[in-house]
């Protein structure tokens, strides 16, 4: 009986051992941190992560690849469905173009828009898309050029200069190629780009917006989602294939690839990936880099959004003729300071700043302990913190110089005419881009259209928001312009600013067309006879903003030798503390993967919930049920549109319901790592397939440019089947 007991001990844990390893090995593993460039794709095991398909399908240099079927969408991403150029999006990606689209009588923002044929296919003014054709390593190029540059404003110039030089070569407009160079990581790695450009791109299809921006603002940066932010545009092409503006002769671009549509979905659990062009993030900077955020730019830029969109709300309230004009504006301002709220919240629940200062307390003693290393290194950490200490001094000047014009039109169009009379002296090759022979139409373009929504009320409110909080700057940080304003001025700031702004800038003529245009003719000397007080006050700012720039040129030149050497300390420190198995991989990989930087990029995760917060769970799909039960609510941003009432009544879902859970899905969240521009990427399943469209991020995960965790990094899409 001993004996009998003994053996069944061991086969008992045999067979305990076997079903645990079987039931982890359904238990989808945690992604590696990182939005992977295409020259890192190869780096990833993406099948042993659950992809079905040879990954030379998702990425091929030498062939057709899914990467041939992602396109730029100026700051989102967007995908082609079919062979004749048809592009899903997001809705809020499609935002300005339905709302330019739109008038109070056809007001395709409320009601939706279908085109039925190719002829009714609104133009997009001014959109463009682009394709990723090619890419190739110029790092020894830039690098050799600053060689023995020592002058950080010079090491600025002349890395500006030759990305300038190298972009420009491999520019061929005649064949639709335009090119730009990428930094990778800061000071050490750039890449060049070339772009198949598309000119001619149309709306074809938007949801009605209480489907495509349901929930609103309330909603926004949220789970649970129950948004369908997707749309359909075109890109159409001369009839040689050739990039062309709008034309009725145009025809549909037809693209290498195209994705394949899943109509079942996925399920929790399922290996998924994107493909996109995601912003920016900052996951390599400093401590300090974190500070100056969480202190300055994130506030600030925040509080000033919201005094803004509380502005334009007041102001349009019962007005549908200033609603809609105001629309787009709203939601650019309101995503980005509901973002950078999220930023800050995020910044301090994880304590980044002493998280960060722990990391370099660590890597300074890595450094210490090797003659060699300190030799190279030892003043590297103290360097950065004196670079931020000026960067610090200047903040609140620097970061208003950097918004006044946003918030102004009236000045933004003086200090247009200012830089065009004083760049048009110059020999074309010598201009500021924006004013060169080939870019000054799309300039004027721009201007013009920023100017066909403009509000007098909207300009006088902000413009004093930003001077009284000018007048109360610290020290370092003072806008001389506005304290001449007050200087042997008896009345208080408010009155003083009231008047000015009265007088100087609402009550200007450069609004009207006919003497801006004439103001263009003029030379600099001509213009400051005037003495028009509009221009004296907008040369002073002008002329502060270019010392502040030459101040910002002088930091970054310095930043960018000096981030260049923390990312090489930190692969050593980071490969001495690993096991050996583990250092390689997470020096070439996870640990040291360059930031975003809008170029092309892969993530992979899992459809995945998570937990918020202390006892609760989000599970990873919304359905139909949760629209009906927020539409019950009454609130604003919860009108749901009568025929999807009647759909749900009837229940008349097709094929799209779950098999799982047997419910229409709505949203999806998945533990990819996504930011910015990533919106309308393609959420793709194991074999390549569209399943859903990328459309936002969790509250918690809004701090993914600084840092990500699989724990509370979460990204939402639509799904496929809604």
């Amino acid at each position: 009986m001993t004996n009998h007991f003994k053996l069944l001990k061991p086969i008992k844990l045999l067979i305990s051992l076997v079903l645990l390893s079987f039931i982890l090995g359904m238990i989808p593993a945690s992604p590696d941190e990182g939005m992977y460039p295409l020259s890192e794709i190869d780096k990833i095991d993406l099948q042993k992560a659950g992809l079905k398909i040879d990954p030379k399908e998702v990425y091929n240099p030498n062939g057709v690849s899914l990467v041939d079927a992602l396109v730029s969408l100026g700051g989102c991403t967007g995908s082609f469905i079919s062979d004749k150029g048809l592009i899903i999006t997001n809705h809020h990606c499609a935002f300005g173009a339905i709302t330019r689209a739109s008038t109070v009588e056809n007001n395709y923002l409320e009601n939706g828009f279908h085109a039925k044929t190719l002829t009714a296919e609104i133009p997009s003014q001014g959109g463009i898309c682009r394709i990723t054709e090619s890419y190739q390593d110029v790092s020894d190029i830039i690098l050799g050029a600053i060689q023995n540059v020592t002058d950080p404003v010079e090491r600025t110039k002349v890395v500006a200069q030759k990305i300038k030089e190298l972009s420009d070569a491999a520019a061929n407009e005649k064949e639709s190629i335009v090119a730009d160079v990428s930094e990778m990581f800061a000071g050490k790695t750039y890449v060049l780009f070339k772009y198949r450009v598309i000119r001619d791109v149309r709306l074809v299809y938007a949801p009605p917006q209480s489907i495509g921006n349901f929930g609103g603002e309330t909603d926004n940066w949220v789970w649970p989602r129950h948004t369908g932010d997707f749309s359909l545009m075109r890109a159409y092409v001369a009839p040689d294939g050739k990039a062309a503006t709008y034309s009725k002769d145009n025809v549909p671009f037809k693209p290498k690839k195209f994705l394949k549509i899943n109509p079942n979905g996925v399920e929790e659990g399922d290996f998924v990936f994107q493909l996109g062009y995601p912003g920016r993030t900052f996951r390599h900077r400093p401590s300090h880099y974190m500070k100056y955020q969480q202190d300055y730019l994130l506030p600030y830029i925040s509080d000033l959004n919201q005094y803004a969109i509380e502005t334009m709300q007041e102001l349009s309230a019962g007005s549908k003729e200033l609603t809609l004009a105001f629309a787009n504006r709203i939601k650019g301002l309101a995503n980005t300071m509901k973002n950078y709220q999220g930023k800050i919240k995020g910044l301090k629940k994880i304590n980044l700043v002493a998280q960060k200062q722990e990391e370099e307390r660590q890597l300074q003693l890595f450094i210490n302990s090797e003659p060699a290393l300190k030799a190279k290194y030892g003043n590297l950490l103290e360097e950065i913190r004196i670079v931020f200490e000026k960067v610090n001094q200047n903040a609140q000047a620097d970061l208003w110089l950097r918004q006044i014009n946003n918030f102004s039109p009236t000045l933004a169009l003086a200090t247009f005419v200012l830089d065009y009379t004083a760049e048009i002296q110059k020999p074309d090759a010598e201009r500021i881009p924006a004013f060169q022979e080939k870019n000054i139409k799309q300039s004027l373009a721009q201007l013009e259209s920023a100017k066909q929504n403009y509000n007098a009320d909207f300009e006088e409110t902000m413009l004093m928001r930003m001077l009284m909080d000018a007048n109360g700057f610290k020290e370092s940080s003072r806008i001389l312009a506005v304290d001449e304003i007050l200087e042997g001025n008896g009345v208080n700031p408010e009155e003083a600013f009231q008047s000015f702004i009265s007088s100087n800038i609402i009550s200007s003529k450069i609004r009207d067309k006919e003497y801006f245009n004439s103001l263009l003719t003029k030379k600099p000397e001509e213009i400051a006879a005037l003495q028009d007080p509009l221009f004296i006050f907008t040369k002073k700012i002008r002329m502060q903003n270019q010392v502040s720039d030459k101040e910002n040129q002088k930091n970054e030149g310095k930043l960018n030798k000096l981030y260049g050497d923390l990312v090489d300390v930190k692969i050593l420190w980071k490969k001495t503390n690993l096991p050996a198995r583990f250092a390689a991989r997470r020096a070439g990989q996870a640990g040291f993967i360059p930031d975003a930087n809008s170029t092309l990029r892969l993530t992979y995760g899992y459809i995945k919930g998570y937990n918020p917060a202390d006892a609760v769970y989000m599970e990873p799909f919304t359905s139909i049920e949760g629209v009906i039960e927020k539409s019950a609510t009454g609130g604003d941003d919860f009108v749901v549109p009568d025929k999807l009432r009647t759909v749900y009544d009837k229940k008349d879902f097709g094929k799209y319901i779950s098999k799982k859970t047997g419910k229409l899905p709505v949203a999806m969240l998945y533990n990819m790592d996504t930011t910015g521009g990533n919106s309308g990427s393609p959420v793709l399943d194991a074999y390549g397939n569209l399943v859903g469209v990328n459309f936002d991020r969790a509250y918690e995960a809004t701090i993914n440019d600084f840092a990500w965790n699989e724990s509370y990094s979460r990204s939402i899409g639509v799904d496929i089947r809604y």
